[in-house]
């Protein structure tokens, strides 16, 4: 088993980072690639300002996406995996519209729903659905039967097959999909958030600093954005360890 990712672990990682662009800044010698010392620093005084305004934008539409996608996605994985007659109905749906790159549907939901922050949710909330509802199948399809039986055998009903059974089987597999699939939201969003709207750090990052040439500030965003992608990435994670050790001492 691979060992958990380490708070040192973490802190070697960014100085490898930090040293790389740092090299790579020197390399260069060019206005386009400042150093992080500098971006840092201006990054510490803007991020109380107007660049905290865009980060928390931002940081609303990925958790709305996270917790809309979880809303639908887990139960309709749960009962395809449990009810194998209407999965194989959908499953040729789902596994053409699971590798299709989602980004493309953009100018469709702009279309339906206008370009709103409804949208650019929506859009987000799509991809993580579909990867919950994968995993979410596969791990539901995975619970023995004998089990479920001798739960029912006890008196149980749905609601507490559903609280003893089928969550704490297949809620490590929906933080896991969730972990996997953050980087992506994270990147379409910053697709999304060039259109049409005034917060955001796709927004800042193209059309407030690099469209008019402000590098230092460019790469502020560039990290806040980096930083969104690590806080959702690690938040899930810490959820995830802690969930799988309680059920394994349970």
């Amino acid at each position: 088993m691979r060992k958990p990712v380490t708070l040192l672990s973490s802190l070697i990682g960014c100085v490898m980072f930090f040293c790389l662009w740092q090299l790579a800044a020197m390399a260069l010698n060019k206005p386009i690639l400042p150093s992080p010392a500098v971006v840092v620093w201006l990054f510490c005084q803007s991020i109380t300002g107007e660049l905290g305004l865009h980060f928390l934008a931002s940081f609303g539409r990925v958790l709305a996406a996270i917790v809309l996608a979880t809303i639908f996605a887990a139960p309709i994985g749960l009962g395809l995996g449990q009810m194998p007659k209407i999965d194989r109905v959908v499953a040729p749906l789902i596994a053409i519209a699971y590798p299709i790159p989602k980004i493309i549907f953009l100018p469709v939901i702009y279309v339906l729903m206008g370009i709103t922050d409804l949208s650019k949710i929506t859009l987000i909330a799509i991809i993580i659905f579909f990867q919950i509802l994968v995993v979410v199948r596969d791990e539901a399809s995975k619970l023995r039967k004998e089990l479920i039986l001798s739960v029912r055998s006890l008196g149980a009903g749905r609601r507490a097959l559903f609280r003893y059974v089928y969550v704490p089987a297949t809620l490590p597999a929906v933080l896991t999909a969730l972990r996997v699939s953050v980087g992506t939201a994270v990147a379409v969003l910053f697709i999304a958030e060039q259109s049409l709207t005034q917060y955001g750090l796709g927004y800042y990052i193209v059309v407030e600093t690099y469209q008019v040439l402000m590098y230092p500030e460019m790469y502020t965003g560039i990290l806040g954005m980096g930083i969104l992608g690590v806080l959702f990435y690690f938040c899930i994670y810490s959820l995830e360890l802690r969930v799988t050790k309680h059920l394994y001492r349970g």
